[in-house]
């Protein structure tokens, strides 16, 4: 946009530089042809004036014509009555007589054989390559024919000089005028340029940037109702976990209430069993409020090591694997890796693949757990060498049909969530791999809140 906006202002300028440009170029031509003729007719006149005031020798002459320039795109000459060309004649010969003006009162010399005009003002004619001023002095014996010629090149000479300075003119109006274009578009496209990245970093979920409300008015609203609707969604998601975290809160009311009735079954075993289920759901709650009241220098856009965080969950389903006798084969990089995502989802995202594992294939089963970076992303794949998911499975809520229930749809989440995503294949030893892509952040100092992304 910026680059057409300049070509836009280029163009125009180009096209009223062109308007007054040519007109003047035109003007300085003909300027500097009338400076050129005035000259010549002065030149043809002087002459005129030295034969009428002494009646001088065709030697005195000679030698005032000599004095003269004489050049081969200027040059003076008088033919005498006796019809002798003095000085150098024009070089295409004397161009025919033109009318006397009128009521000029001058006698007709053509009759005395000048050949020339007869009135005392030099008269100028175009003949080829150039003009010639001519003029008739009346004497005794006839009449003297005088003709000063000028060259096209003399006629224009000094013309070059004004149009180099035109043109300069003219460049100089252009750069005005592109730098003039290139201010004002910096007014009007920097500002919509930063609305435009405010827009996209919203979208990715930043809702703490904020759009510029400077430039031009209506640049100025658009921005400003831009931030009006970031404030709003803050504040909508603020409400939607505090929401979340309450009704999280009021849970925990019927779960003390099933909790002592867990403890005041008689059969030891089941109230093991249900305390144990009602822990396990306690658990989720608190990760629930956790999660919707998360702390504020995670800011919106959260982080976590997935390295830390993988490494803690496979430790945690070792003890499980190791009485059902799975081996399993772990390969986690050396230094963290922080993805787009808070320690409790990636957290959830891994236990859901590993309890997939666990539940759905038959015990002694290996599995291995793999987390690297690929392009920037980092890759976290969980395979095992069981039968494979059965039809269906990974949709959600449909473990009624052998499928992993929520397990995967947790999983697919936060990697979409991050940015990234999640891919279901066959893996090598015959079992299921699932890949999830997760998205890689720089790593934010402690007790500081993040910059955005």
């Amino acid at each position: 946009m910026r680059r057409r906006i300049l070509l836009l202002v280029a163009g125009i300028t180009a096209l009223v530089v062109l308007a007054f440009a040519i007109p003047i170029a035109l003007l300085v031509r003909s300027a500097v042809e009338q400076r050129s003729e005035r000259s010549i007719r002065d030149e043809a006149a002087g002459i005129a004036a030295f034969l009428r005031a002494g009646h001088p020798s065709e030697t005195a002459i000679s030698s005032y014509l000599a004095g003269l320039t004489q050049t081969a795109d200027r040059s003076a000459s008088v033919t005498t009555p006796r019809h002798r060309v003095l000085g150098t004649a024009p070089p295409h010969g004397t161009p025919p007589p033109g009318p006397p003006p009128p009521n000029s009162g001058e006698p007709d010399d053509h009759s005395q054989g000048g050949g020339g005009p007869s009135h005392e003002d030099p008269q100028v004619y175009s003949v080829p390559g150039g003009k010639v001023a001519e003029v008739s002095v009346p004497s005794d014996n006839g009449a003297y024919q005088v003709q000063v010629f000028a060259s096209n090149s003399a006629l224009n000479e000094g013309a070059g000089q004004w149009y180099a300075l035109l043109a300069a003119g003219s460049v100089g109006l252009l750069l005005i005028g592109i730098i003039g274009g290139e201010l004002v578009t910096r007014r009007i496209v920097r500002p919509l340029t930063r609305t435009a990245e405010t827009a996209h970093r919203l979208s990715s979920g930043d809702v703490t940037a904020r759009a510029p409300t400077s430039g031009p008015r209506e640049i100025a609203e658009v921005g400003t109702a831009l931030n009006q609707l970031a404030d709003r969604i803050d504040q909508l998601i603020a409400e939607e976990r505090e929401t979340v975290a309450d009704l999280s809160h009021r849970m925990r009311t019927p779960l003390t209430a099933l909790r002592l009735d867990a403890e005041a079954l008689r059969s030891p075993d089941e109230a093991t069993r249900i305390g144990a289920h009602v822990t396990a759901l306690e658990r989720t709650l608190t990760a629930i409020i956790r999660a919707a009241r998360r702390p504020q220098r995670e800011g919106r856009l959260p982080s976590a090591d997935a390295t830390a965080v993988v490494a803690d969950r496979v430790a945690f389903w070792s003890a499980l694997a190791d009485e059902q006798e799975r081996a399993r084969s772990v390969s986690l990089p050396q230094t963290p890796v922080f993805v787009r995502a808070s320690p409790e989802d990636l957290a959830a995202a891994v236990d859901a693949l590993l309890e997939n594992v666990i539940a759905h294939t038959p015990e002694g089963t290996p599995f291995e757990v793999s987390l690297s970076t690929v392009d920037g992303a980092a890759v976290l794949v969980v395979a095992d060498a069981g039968p494979g998911l059965p039809e269906g499975a990974g949709v959600r809520g449909r473990s009624d049909r052998g499928s992993s229930g929520l397990g995967l749809d947790i999983a697919r989440r936060c990697a979409e969530a991050s940015g990234g995503s999640m891919r279901v294949a066959r893996a090598t030893a015959g079992g299921t791999s699932v890949a999830l892509e997760l998205r890689t952040v720089s790593p934010y100092p402690p007790q500081q809140s993040p910059k955005t992304a």
